[in-house]
């Protein structure tokens, strides 16, 4: 049995990092360089108060912040810096603020991803793509599409403003269902980097003895801090982690645009051998990596040729291909 250990990759538009051990996944993050992280803190003005005594919005260079509570005696106008608790979490159509904190601390930046995993992050090696064989495009699929398998059964997961759900389906029986569809969803949260509430949609299960063996099986898979509810008469459980940033399926099904085009970064890279790449794509998928020449010219680097980029209309946004020449 291999240990834990993480890899970390400076990729184009977005660094990653994966907890890997005996060649499967734990823990995977992507990280948005330049966007402001938790942890950070930032200077800025209070620009409004929503509620008064209670909430209210900071002006920050690098976007807006929601403080709740606000300080008593804490006035419209004035200076203040602030404490980065929660990144801001951008639904679609339906921005969010980040959360922060007023505090007297100097002004910093928050831990980047690579500081955040500690000293074993290492930049990916070269040779074998170690992400690909820990399985990164099947992670990525789960992210995308919401489908995730286990031995017996499947998971379901949906997005929506309240919380991250999860419906378990299979063919065991009820309460076999419910454990390993319990444990799959625990390893699926730790996974994907979910935060928040988290709601389960077991198999009705009426006997207490196996509601308890399903809660057993998500304590022992899904590591603490988290609070949980037991399973009710409906199989339904409930969970809550803190949240911090983005999930992966949050980062990728809410902006499919961006997550489709730094994967095609990605995949150019690792493409075999130097020379010129033709990245083929969805037009607006080829619209986002023209509107960012930076991402170009660094793949165009580290490949050692020139990048041609084709529209295809008929492509979907996560249907793009890359095309190499063999030096």
């Amino acid at each position: 049995m291999r240990s834990a250990e993480w890899l970390y990759e400076e990729g184009i538009g977005e660094n990653r990092a994966i907890l890997v051990e005996d060649d499967e996944i734990l823990v995977a993050a992507i990280e948005l360089p330049g966007e402001m992280r938790c942890g950070a803190v930032l200077a800025g003005r209070l620009v409004d108060i929503p509620i008064a005594g209670r909430r209210g919005i900071v002006a920050t260079a690098q976007g807006e912040v929601m403080v709740e509570p606000l300080p008593g005696g804490v006035t419209q106008g004035r200076r203040v810096r602030v404490e980065i608790v929660r990144e801001p979490i951008a639904e679609p159509g339906k921005p969010k603020y980040a959360r922060g904190r007023i505090t007297d601390a100097e002004e910093r930046e928050g831990p980047s991803l690579a500081q955040s995993i500690g000293a074993a992050a290492r930049p990916a090696p070269p040779g074998p793509d170690r992400f690909e064989e820990a399985g990164w495009s099947e992670l990525i699929d789960e992210a995308i599409s919401g489908e995730i398998d286990f031995p017996g059964g499947a998971l379901r997961m949906s997005l929506t403003p309240a919380m991250t759900l999860f419906d378990v389906d299979g063919f065991l029986p009820p309460a076999e269902l419910a454990v390993a569809g319990a444990e799959a969803a625990a390893l699926a949260i730790r996974r994907l980097g979910i935060g928040g509430s988290i709601g389960i949609d077991l198999p009705t299960i009426p006997s207490r003895a196996d509601r308890l063996r399903a809660v057993a099986a998500l304590d022992s898979a899904l590591p603490r801090p988290f609070e949980r509810t037991a399973v009710n008469g409906f199989g339904f459980l409930q969970v809550v982690r803190r949240r911090e940033r983005r999930s992966l399926p949050e980062l990728l099904q809410w902006d499919p645009v961006g997550g489709a085009a730094r994967d095609l970064l990605r995949r150019a890279e690792w493409e075999a051998g130097l020379g010129p790449r033709e990245i083929v794509a969805a037009p607006a998928v080829v619209a986002r990596l023209r509107a960012n020449p930076a991402w170009i010219e660094t793949l165009a680097q580290r490949v050692g040729g020139a990048v041609a980029l084709r529209e295809e209309p008929a492509f979907t946004t996560w249907g793009g291909h890359v095309h190499a020449r063999l030096s």
